[in-house]
């Protein structure tokens, strides 16, 4: 099999399965990521054969990629804000929306100024390491509830080559929460999906992520939020920022819970897809 072939192999198995589009970015990333074959070796050898070695992978990718486990878990990796992130099925697999609340931080902050920033729930790391990257005169704080989840982030800080305190705490649990210090910065990506919505979402989703990271119950959609909001009332400095991504479909009750907690300058923003998905405010 070569390039050629390999490119139609993937094509027609997945034709049906995924969107063009999606496929395209598949091939991309097994080409680049996996076989470690550039662009242009790609477009310009297309005769240039495989070994029994990457046939095998290519294959072991595709029947799984057929069982809707996401191309993230299969090849243990994926890319957020220029840094490389594993990834397994402890943690959400970082998304673009988050990209977009990383971003938002960064360009309402001065890389110079020393921030004391706090991520809850920190999953993976990608956002305690990408602010980190991006402001390295601060100093950043990644808790979890999750342990599995904590030795995901602790191993991609190593990789990233990154310096983080990294704490194991439930934010719901306001006891384990008293002792933490003040921050200039906190930031959160809560689980926030309803029940309701699971009709809505993927099966790569579904069945291969962590239903802890993501789902909260219909009858009390916000419960982490109000958790870290009435914590960061106790642990913000005054005039710091309180960052969130949010449901799509619950921007304004965001916006109240802040207004009505006592935050000022509160923003809802919404993503690329025009949809409200972040949120800042100030102490």
């Amino acid at each position: 099999m070569d390039i050629k072939q390999a490119t139609k192999y993937i094509k027609e198995s997945l034709k049906g399965i995924y969107p063009a589009t999606e496929i395209e970015a598949f091939t991309k990333i097994i080409f680049s990521d996996v076989f470690n074959i550039n662009a242009i070796e790609f477009y310009t050898h297309k005769d240039k054969k495989l070994s029994e070695h990457q046939i095998e992978t290519l294959k072991n990718i595709i029947g799984r990629l057929l069982k809707h486990e996401p191309l993230q878990y299969i090849i243990g990796f994926t890319e957020f804000y220029d840094l490389k992130f594993e990834v397994n099925s402890n943690v959400l697999i970082p998304r673009q929306e988050t990209e977009e609340l990383v971003d938002l931080i960064i360009k309402n902050s001065d890389n110079n100024e020393v921030f004391k920033i706090l991520d809850i729930g920190t999953g993976s790391g990608c956002i305690a390491l990408s602010l980190k990257n991006s402001l390295p005169k601060s100093t950043v704080t990644a808790c979890d509830f999750s342990d599995e989840a904590l030795e995901m982030a602790k191993l991609n800080a190593k990789i990233n080559n990154l310096d983080l305190e990294f704490l194991e705490i439930d934010i719901l649990n306001e006891d384990a929460t008293n002792s933490l210090g003040k921050f200039d910065l906190i930031v959160s990506n809560p689980p926030y999906v309803r029940e309701l919505e699971k009709e809505m979402m993927s099966e790569n989703v579904l069945d291969y992520e962590p239903e802890m990271a993501l789902f909260v119950d219909d009858n009390d959609p916000l419960i982490y939020y109000n958790a870290i909001t009435n914590f960061a009332l106790n642990h913000l400095n005054k005039g710091g920022w309180l960052y969130f991504e949010i449901n799509e479909f619950l921007g304004k009750e965001m916006r109240n819970l802040l207004l009505q907690s006592g935050f000022k300058d509160v923003i809802v923003y919404k993503d690329l897809n025009n949809k409200d998905r972040m949120t800042s405010a100030r102490l």
